[in-house]
């Protein structure tokens, strides 16, 4: 059971982080909607990248309520140009990136591995690994010159339980890479006022969930499909907000090289 409650996100409304600029990616909806309104209603400026345009403008218009300057750039993290293009934009429009949340990714593809295209499983490193580490080591520089910065990479428990996702190979590689990748950034700019951590949401209530479960079982497989309606039918789902909340509880702090897990009441080296 989740230990954080929903109300720490509205708990952040005391300028935490007033002064500070966000980029949050996959902010149009999910995880990164709600760290992106939470970072809002805690003072920083946002600049939210997601591929809809739709809703990413309902996001800023959310945030800008809360009295946040937003940025809105809609992108694909697994077009290389694209992404370049959407990182100078950032950078002409914001001074400086303090906070950075790869929070944007697929589960695609799905199902049994020896069927599934080689393309597809390449676009999944792509948007959950390259992205993030594009947008890393763009950003890193300044905030290291800067003496602080908070870079959080949103994983899964995939990444180190990969025979409890079978069929979702694409998906547990990438997420695995994606931890190594931090723990290892972190232990490089431990002295730079820069952290660099993991965050694994748990078993959240996004587009994720919804796709898999209309997925039919000859496509994607018996197993997952129905695990992931057992996780549904169980009450097993804690909302976007529940899980965002244990993300902002621990961004302000100055651990590096964590895993904060949003079931574990200490984060783990």
């Amino acid at each position: 059971m989740i230990r954080t409650p929903r109300r720490l996100v509205a708990d952040m409304a005391d300028e935490t982080f007033a002064g500070k600029t966000a980029l949050v990616t996959g902010a149009g909806r999910g995880i990164g909607r709600a760290v992106a309104l939470g970072l809002a209603s805690a003072g920083a400026e946002l600049a939210l990248l997601a591929r809809s345009q739709p809703e990413l403008d309902e996001v800023a218009e959310r945030g800008r309520a809360r009295g946040a300057r937003v940025v809105v750039v809609p992108t694909d993290l697994a077009d290389p140009s694209a992404l370049r293009d959407a990182i100078q934009h950032v950078q002409n429009e914001c001074a400086a990136i303090d906070i950075l949340i790869n929070n944007a990714a697929t589960v695609q593809p799905m199902g049994p591995t020896v069927n599934v295209d080689v393309d597809e499983w390449a676009s999944a490193i792509a948007v959950n690994v390259v992205g993030p580490a594009t947008l890393t080591l763009t950003l890193l520089p300044g905030m290291c010159d800067r003496r602080w910065g908070r870079i959080v990479n949103v994983s899964a428990r995939a990444a180190v339980a990969p025979s409890q996702l079978l069929g979702g190979n694409a998906y547990t590689s990438s997420k695995a890479a994606l931890e190594a990748h931090t723990l290892n950034l972190a232990a490089e700019v431990a002295d730079t006022g820069v952290t660099v951590n993991v965050f694994r949401p748990g078993i959240v209530d996004t587009a994720i969930h919804d796709w898999v479960r209309s997925q039919p079982e000859e496509r994607i497989g018996a197993a997952i499909r129905n695990q992931f309606v057992h996780f549904r039918d169980a009450g097993m789902l804690i909302s976007p907000e529940q899980s965002a909340a244990a993300l902002l509880a621990r961004l302000g702090g100055d651990g590096t090289g964590q895993i904060w897990d949003v079931n574990d009441d200490t984060p783990r080296r």
